[in-house]
């Protein structure tokens, strides 16, 4: 038969523990939680509890929870020592403390897709051990904290007002910060990679500044980059002033270069061009030439990711690259044929390639009247001309009407909502 008994945290925090023989050992002042998976818990589990730490005469000691048994009378806990153990320096090394480093602290509820603040943390002791299940992220918790949920609930319930009460499964949180004390864990932010990248971009709006730089420094440069794409300008700026030139460079080379642009051009030139210079040549030069532009210009929005082909190449030919190439989804329903002089005459839509015959020319069912932008043509009309063709993508081109890249609708949309520039002539 399973023993259950569930507590809280706040509940055990201060409450006496006395001997087999009934003397006072000392009172509770947190538990320890084991920071890493244990064999057989890998993508599902709930920390167990290592340790106890204990206040007597004054001083806080670690010790094995092992001995230690919760019990629960009248709803009042007790707690009894069999035998005091000093908790071994390496489960120290493997533990974290739930009142020093979870609560009143922020996580990531993953289910809600927000950052939360815990109030209280619920555990419960079974045949096999005592573990932590969920945190409480709701008014109750915080009540009960202070000594008055019962009171309070109580009072409410005569006007039939409930206190609202939440609690996050611990499978479904991720804690944010225990770099304070070094602590590592093994899979660091792991289940916040399993988010989309616009939704990790509004939780790391929500952090703290010190929480913002941690999260955002565990991520490689690849989901960095997507992420820091989403996020809104303001926030792109405080970040990556707070992130080392080396890092913010890596990310940066695995972006877009308009995006890359948009960002520096709102830094300190000092910064701005440090970074520049930690960029790859060939990534920093797309960009410089970006920065070119004036504001108001279509080169100033235009991204540089875009794919080409020659207009004697077969349809099968052209599948094939695209196969190889993976382009990403701003330039999947828009290609352009240039000729040997990089010179725009023509483009083709994805339904023409997958609607016609593999043997066919691209000479033969491209569009050789295309719509076109100028480079330093005002921005006026995008929006218009967007409207007007049914079009995705535009492509930009210079005054020798060389491709020079391409703007796509979302980019001119942004640019509406956000009113991040000011369309002048």
């Amino acid at each position: 038969m399973t023993s259950l008994v569930p507590f809280f945290l706040s509940r055990i925090i201060g409450v006496k523990v006395y001997d087999l023989q009934g003397s006072l050992m000392g009172t509770v002042k947190d538990l320890l939680i084991e920071s890493e998976p244990t064999p057989g818990q890998i993508s599902v589990r709930r920390p167990g509890v290592l340790g106890i730490t204990l206040r007597t005469d004054g001083k806080v000691n670690n010790y094995s929870f092992e001995h230690f048994d919760v019990s629960k009378t009248k709803g009042k806990l007790k707690v009894i020592c069999h035998k005091l153990e000093e908790l071994p320096e390496t489960k120290r090394e493997q533990s974290i403390s739930l009142g020093e480093l979870v609560l009143d602290k922020q996580i990531v509820d993953i289910e809600g897709r927000k950052v939360v603040r815990v109030n209280d943390v619920r555990l419960a002791k079974i045949n096999n051990g005592t573990f932590a299940i969920a945190v409480d992220v709701g008014t109750e918790g915080l009540l009960r904290r202070i000594g008055i949920s019962k009171p309070v609930k109580t009072l409410f319930s005569l006007f039939h007002i409930p206190v609202p009460s939440k609690f996050i499964l611990w499978d479904d949180m991720e804690a944010i910060d225990y770099s304070n004390l070094s602590i590592k864990l093994s899979s660091t932010y792991s289940k916040l990679n399993t988010l989309h990248p616009s939704d990790l971009a509004d939780i790391i709006e929500d952090l703290d500044f010190r929480s913002r730089q941690t999260v955002f420094a565990s991520l490689d440069e690849e989901r960095a980059a997507d992420v820091l794409e989403e996020m809104e300008p303001k926030a792109q700026i405080k970040l990556i002033e707070g992130i080392t030139v080396e890092k913010a460079a890596d990310v940066f080379e695995k972006m877009p270069a308009d995006e890359v642009a948009d960002i520096i051009d709102e830094l300190e030139d000092e910064r701005a061009e440090r970074l520049l210079q930690e960029m790859e040549a060939e990534s920093s030069q797309e960009v410089r030439e970006l920065l070119e532009y004036a504001d108001n210009e279509v080169g100033s929005i235009m991204t540089t990711d875009y794919v080409t082909f020659g207009e004697d190449e077969t349809l099968e030919s052209v599948y094939e690259q695209l196969r190889k190439l993976k382009p990403e989804a701003d330039s999947l329903y828009n290609y352009f044929i240039v000729n040997d002089k990089d010179e725009l005459i023509g483009t083709l839509s994805f339904r023409d390639i997958i609607i016609s015959e593999p043997s066919v020319r691209v000479l033969e069912v491209m569009n050789d009247e295309p719509i076109y932008l100028l480079d330093t043509e005002k921005m006026d009309d995008i929006a218009e001309l967007v409207s007007k063709y049914n079009l995705l993508g535009i492509p930009v081109v210079n005054e020798e009407k060389q491709l020079e890249g391409m703007v796509v609708i979302h980019d001119i949309i942004e640019d509406l909502i956000n009113k991040r520039r000011t369309y002048k002539k």
